[in-house]
């Protein structure tokens, strides 16, 4: 079923500032999803997973939330050695856990 214009434009009246970034990264490659497991990224679905040195930082995105400028976000896009890119969400601020914003220190950045 196709979506006319109208709807499209109603879809995106609700999505915020990072679904819509992370849509346009789908849209160029950026397939997987990555979340940090035993000091590296995995794959969500799927078996792979990489260390910093096997990633490079293609784009990241900072992100504050509208109704709280605590809620504070990176979004990465990220490519490996083997050619998979995907992306990661790093969320930070006072309560946040810091094991990801470790881990990307170690990735080389690379900018397109």
């Amino acid at each position: 079923m196709a979506i006319d214009e109208k709807e499209l434009q109603e879809m995106k009246e609700y999505r915020d500032p990072l679904t819509e970034k992370l849509a346009e990264l789908e849209e160029q490659g950026y397939q997987a999803d990555f979340k940090m497991e035993g000091g590296k990224l995995k794959v969500v679905d799927g078996e792979q997973s990489f260390s910093a040195s096997e990633l490079t930082i293609k784009e990241d995105f900072r992100f504050e939330g509208e109704s709280n400028p605590d809620d504070l976000s990176i979004l990465y896009a990220l490519e490996a050695k083997d050619g998979t890119k995907g992306t990661v969400v790093h969320i930070y601020g006072p309560d946040a856990a810091d094991d990801l914003g470790e881990f990307m220190k170690g990735v080389k950045e690379e900018r397109q």
